[in-house]
This record gives C-alpha cells, sequence and structure tokens, in this order.
C-alpha cells in the first residue's frame, strides 16, 4: 500500500538540489492516474530489470497493456529527457554498452557563454545585490526588535492613563489641584517616561549599528559585493539564478534567506566544529568523477544498523547533530571546488540504495526531510549529477508519484541505475581508477601499490564470440608483476599463464580458468618470474554481445624489495 509517509520517503532518499515546482495536473484526475502509472510500472519492471533509468525517471503508459515498455537512454543529453520505446512480448531489445558520457559537461559560468536573456538577470541581479549590501538591507533589519519594545511600552502607558483618571475622578471638586499630591502616580509615570526614553536610546544605538555597512560579506569564501569584481561572484550568482529560473527577484530573495540562515545557524564556522556523531560510513567524500567533480556517496542501507541508527537518530538532541554533521561534509565538499568561471564548481552525488531502510523509519524520513529542505534551498546547484544506484523496485514506483512535483531542470539531473548495471554506469561517468573496488572499480582503501603516477587504466573489448589476450612483458629475472583487470557487461571466462621466452620451458599456471561477471570485485593478482617471458591474461567471450575489460599493471623491481 502506497503511503504519504512512503512518499515522503522517496523525496528524502533523492536529495534534491535546486528549485521545487509542482506539477500540473488536475486533483481530480491525479489519484486514478498515479493508480494506472503504478500497474504499468510494475509490469515494466519485471519485463526488463537491466535497462538504467535516466533523466526524467520513470516513463509509463495508461493504454496498450499487452505490449511492454522500456525506458531507454535519450539521445537527447541536453534536455534529460526519456524515450519510451514498445515492442513484443517476444523481441528482445539488448543493453546499450556504455560509453564515455560526453554530455555531462557543467553549463558555463563564462558571461560570454550566457544567452542574452542570462546576461541580463545576471546584471539585474548584481545591480540589486550592490543596492541591497550598501543599504544595509541584505540581512533582517531590527526593526522587529523595536516594534516588540513599542507594543509593551504602549500597552503600559494606556494603564497607567486609566489608573490616573480613575483617582482623579474619585477626588473631591474644592480640593486644588496643586494641593493633591499623587506620589504614586508621579512615581510610575516618571518611571514609564523613564522606561520610554530608555527604550527610545536603546533602538536608537541598535539603529546604528545596524547603519553600518558591512562591505565584506561573503559566501563560501567569495565576496558578494559586486564592485569588488571578483570573478567568483557571478559563479555563485548564477547558482542562485539557475536555481530560480533566472528570476531574479526570487533569486535574490533565496540569497537572503540563506545568508541568514548561515548567520543564525553559525555555518562559516562548521569547519572547525567538533561534531560529536560520527557518520562518515554513511557520507563521505571519495574522489573525483572523469571531469574532476568532487564525489559525495551517500550509502543509506547501513542505517539498517540499529546501533548507528539510534546514533543519529535516537533522539531530538542527535537528530540536530546528524544536520550539522550533514551541513558539514558538504562545507567540506565545497572547500574541494574552484569558485570561478573556468573552475569545478559542483559535485557529483552518488546514492547507494542497496538495502535502504523502509519508509516506515520515522526519525530517519524526518531527519532526512529536513535535510534536503536545507541542502536544496541553502546550496543550489551544487550537484552537477545524482546518481542513484542499487535501486530497488519499489523506488521506481514512488518516483513515479514524486516525479509531478519536480521541476524538470532536478530532474534532468537523476540517473536511476539497477544493481545489475551499476559499474556499467559508474564508469560512465567516474574513471575506474576513482570507482571503490567494491562497485567494480580499483580504487582499494590504503592502496599502496597503485598511484596516479601509474598512468591511466587501459580498456580492450572482447567481441561476440571471440577471444583477446592482454600482454605484462617481464623482461628483468626476479622482477615482481602487480595487475587488476575487470570485466563490464556480465560473464567472460578468465585465465593467468605466465609464459617463458624459452620455448623449451614450461608455462606456468598463474591463476585456472574462471568466471568473472561484473558483479565480482575486480581481480588483483602477482607474479614473480624467475626468467624472461610474459603474463598472459586470456579473456574469452562466448556470449552473443561484446564485453569489455578494463585493467592495469606495473613492474616492480627487485631494488624495491
Amino acid at each position: 500500500m502506497w503511503t504519504p509517509e512512503g512518499f515522503s520517503h522517496a523525496k528524502n532518499i533523492a536529495g534534491l538540489q535546486g528549485s521545487r515546482t509542482l506539477g500540473k495536473e488536475n486533483p481530480s484526475t491525479a489519484p486514478m492516474r498515479l493508480v494506472l502509472d503504478l500497474k504499468a510500472e510494475t509490469m515494466t519492471v519485471e519485463v526488463k530489470v537491466e535497462e538504467t533509468k535516466v533523466a526524467e525517471g520513470v516513463v509509463v503508459p495508461q493504454e496498450e497493456p499487452e505490449k511492454d515498455v522500456v525506458v531507454e537512454e535519450s539521445k537527447n543529453d541536453v534536455k534529460g529527457a526519456a524515450e519510451v520505446k514498445e515492442v513484443d512480448a517476444a523481441g528482445d531489445v539488448g543493453p546499450k554498452t556504455v560509453q564515455k558520457s560526453s554530455s555531462y559537461k557543467e553549463e558555463s559560468n563564462f558571461l560570454s557563454d550566457l544567452k542574452e536573456f542570462e546576461r541580463k538577470a545576471l546584471s539585474e541581479l548584481k545591480l540589486k545585490l550592490e543596492e541591497a549590501i550598501l543599504g544595509n538591507s541584505l540581512f533582517k533589519k531590527e526593526g522587529a526588535k523595536k516594534k516588540e519594545v513599542e507594543k509593551p511600552l504602549e500597552e503600559e502607558k494606556e494603564k497607567e492613563k486609566e489608573t490616573k483618571e480613575g483617582k482623579e475622578s474619585g477626588e473631591q471638586e474644592g480640593e486644588k489641584k496643586e494641593d493633591v499630591k499623587p506620589e504614586g502616580v508621579s512615581e510610575k509615570e516618571k518611571t514609564v517616561q523613564e522606561r520610554e526614553e530608555e527604550e527610545k536610546t536603546e533602538v536608537v544605538i541598535e539603529g546604528e549599528k545596524s547603519e553600518e555597512i558591512d562591505r565584506d560579506v561573503s559566501i563560501w569564501g567569495v565576496p558578494l559585493l559586486p564592485s569588488k569584481g571578483s570573478e567568483g561572484t557571478d559563479v555563485v550568482l548564477l547558482k542562485f539564478l539557475r536555481a530560480r529560473d533566472f528570476k531574479v527577484n526570487d533569486a535574490l530573495e533565496m540569497l537572503k534567506k540563506t545568508l541568514q540562515w548561515r548567520k543564525e545557524s553559525n555555518i562559516d564556522s562548521l569547519l572547525d566544529e567538533e561534531i560529536g556523531v560520527d557518520l562518515s560510513s554513511a557520507f563521505y567524500m571519495n574522489g573525483v568523477d572523469r571531469k574532476g567533480h568532487p564525489v559525495c556517496y551517500n550509502i543509506y542501507g547501513v542505517f539498517e544498523n540499529e546501533e548507528l541508527y539510534a546514533k543519529a537518530f535516537g533522539d531530538e538532541e542527535k537528530r540536530k547533530q546528524f544536520l550539522r554533521w550533514r551541513f558539514q561534509l558538504m562545507e567540506k565538499g565545497i572547500q574541494k571546488l574552484d569558485l570561478r568561471p573556468d573552475g569545478i564548481s559542483s559535485l557529483l552525488q552518488i546514492s547507494d540504495l542497496k538495502n535502504s531502510p523502509s519508509p516506515s523509519k520515522k526519525e530517519l524520513r524526518t531527519a532526512m526531510s529536513k535535510a534536503v529542505t536545507l541542502l536544496q534551498d541553502n546550496y543550489p546547484e551544487f550537484v552537477a549529477k545524482n546518481i542513484f544506484i542499487n535501486v530497488p523496485f519499489w523506488y521506481y514506483a514512488f518516483n513515479a508519484l514524486l516525479s509531478p512535483f519536480l521541476a524538470q531542470r532536478t530532474k534532468s539531473k537523476f540517473v536511476f541505475v539497477r544493481p545489475a548495471k551499476t559499474t556499467e554506469t559508474l564508469l560512465k561517468y567516474v574513471p575506474a581508477e576513482e570507482v571503490p573496488v567494491h562497485y567494480g572499480g580499483f580504487k582499494r582503501e590504503s592502496d599502496f601499490e597503485f598511484s596516479s603516477k601509474d598512468g591511466e587504466v587501459s580498456e580492450l573489448v572482447i567481441k561476440a564470440g571471440s577471444t583477446e589476450t592482454i600482454e605484462i612483458p617481464a623482461a628483468e629475472v626476479g622482477a615482481t608483476l602487480l595487475w587488476d583487470l575487470t570485466v563490464v557487461g556480465w560473464e567472460v571466462h578468465y585465465k593467468e599463464e605466465f609464459v617463458p621466452s624459452d620455448e623449451a620451458s614450461y608455462t606456468i599456471i598463474i591463476q585456472k580458468g574462471k568466471k568473472m561477471s561484473s558483479n565480482e570485485e575486480p581481480t588483483r593478482n602477482t607474479f614473480r618470474n624467475n626468467e624472461p617471458g610474459k603474463v598472459v591474461l586470456t579473456i574469452q567471450n562466448s556470449s552473443s554481445k561484446k564485453k569489455r575489460a578494463l585493467y592495469r599493471y606495473k613492474t616492480k623491481k627487485n631494488a624495491s624489495y
């Protein structure tokens, strides 16, 4: 049964960035449409489980249930749309070979690359921001305090007036005014007047302080006063403009609210803050993608551990610590960015939904809902792409419900990946040497064997029904050869041998023939040769579809031991 709590959970996991818009649907017809969508989605997922969902999320039909629907990756990468292809039940649509993403390009922050209306909006926002800073209207005024002070003061004066009138009416008519000594009243009046003057003085003083202009106001280390000419100012302002579809007033209001939130929450001091909770197993930065974007991983499955769950969400105080920890991680990620027109100014986010807690976890749902709201409202356009891996079936159904409430710009950044396609898709965006080994890449914790100096990873295509070999030369006797290898595209047959240069010598079997699939961790092996020769890695593809092998190797000489 689909519940509002489940819908909220789906929105939380999405980790949205950017603006939110409501879907334009007829409320009277929406419920029936959603039911039809869910039924169609169930049929689709059962028939085609290996397809990668991209961009808008799930596209589901409302008619012709006798045909299967496959969501394919759109050729129009700029819009991030999805195409629907109908095939007969008996037909076969094979998975595409994942190439390096050619369309994965961050929007330009150079003025010359902006459209005319974008340049105009940026100029207008800079003008309004300059006026707001110099006019000291960027932050909330102390006027609210003044009104709060004046209101009780007026009430007290009114009460004093009523008391005085009541006493005066009880006096005898013939009594002279100067003979009357309403000492208590005079003292009270004097007290009220003194308090009034004191409060007025305080308000004036506060007003004088508020008139001090802060020309050095900044965000993420970037000065915001346009007349200072910082090259990072345009980059930051464009983020707010893009998050609000280049509506200048909306962007300025969003920026003001962000600055106010950072001030009230002491975000600028968050980097140096010691936070009691440690959630580094759930959220962490690790490596960069092919374009240099720092990669942020969100591992939701770890919250199945009851101890960690209680540590993060056990009570209100712990949930507050969780939020500050998450914002601290975001600030650390931004520290890795280069907020200049020619710099990398956004992150790649990878969310692993394997063993993700169910929507019934109220504490997690509440905390994540607040985190998502604050992140999208105060860190606009800091996520270039949001890849969801190991996506379970139920999430596609929730996404069908969530999609109408998301802006097209937000949806265009989403990539949904089934477990069987995890490695293949990650390698499209992240180089193999930066993909963690448990996701099919070559990156291992505390790995001292390979480094960036050892060169890039090589790729070998194994055509359908063919066999390919990789040769690692071992000309120097006593050297140690080390290699990594992984296969993309399901199973192949694999073996390792050392073949001596001397034909009279025997071939040495290093690894007997075995099956290897992309679901396994990459193979790492070593061999020390006692005579010149070569290590031969043999990959046999018996299937009807081509495969890809990624590998790297190095030779360590005797001197290193």
